[in-house]
């Protein structure tokens, strides 16, 4: 079952995305990212930004992309509420879509500086399904 949800940690966030694939699941981990900021729900998915990142395992590939993310997000002061992944191997390339950043709408709640190591885990349950989790500082 494809879906995002957060999970406690002390002083920050963690992200946790489930799907039927890998790529679901690192799709998943960016939407509960994006809900750590705002409604993903209220970001409209106009712009589309390419995105490519490669890593030498699959938790080292989800912290950086869910750091190429963060980048994005900073440098183009936007905020995306959807993912196309695809991953092969240890290269993953992407599209996210968004928007800029409308403070009165988007209401922000939080900033993300980065994704951590910490609770980092992506692997394939007994059920099937992918999970892809880790905690963001905020």
């Amino acid at each position: 079952m494809t879906h995002w949800e957060h999970f406690p940690h002390d002083a920050d966030v963690g992200v946790r995305g489930q799907g039927a694939s890998l790529a679901e699941a690192f799709e998943q981990a960016a939407l509960a990212m994006t809900a750590a900021i705002t409604d993903p729900a209220g970001v409209a998915p106009r712009t589309p930004v390419e995105i490519a990142c490669e890593a030498p395992d699959e938790e080292m590939l989800l912290v950086d992309w869910l750091n190429a993310l963060v980048f994005e997000m900073a440098s183009r002061k936007m905020l995306f509420s959807r993912f196309e992944v695809r991953i092969d191997g240890r290269r993953l390339q992407a599209r996210a879509f968004g928007e800029p950043v409308d403070a009165a709408r988007h209401q922000p709640a939080a900033e993300v500086k980065g994704a951590t190591f910490t609770a980092l885990r992506v692997a394939r349950e007994a059920s099937g399904d992918w999970l892809a989790q880790c905690v963001v500082d905020v």
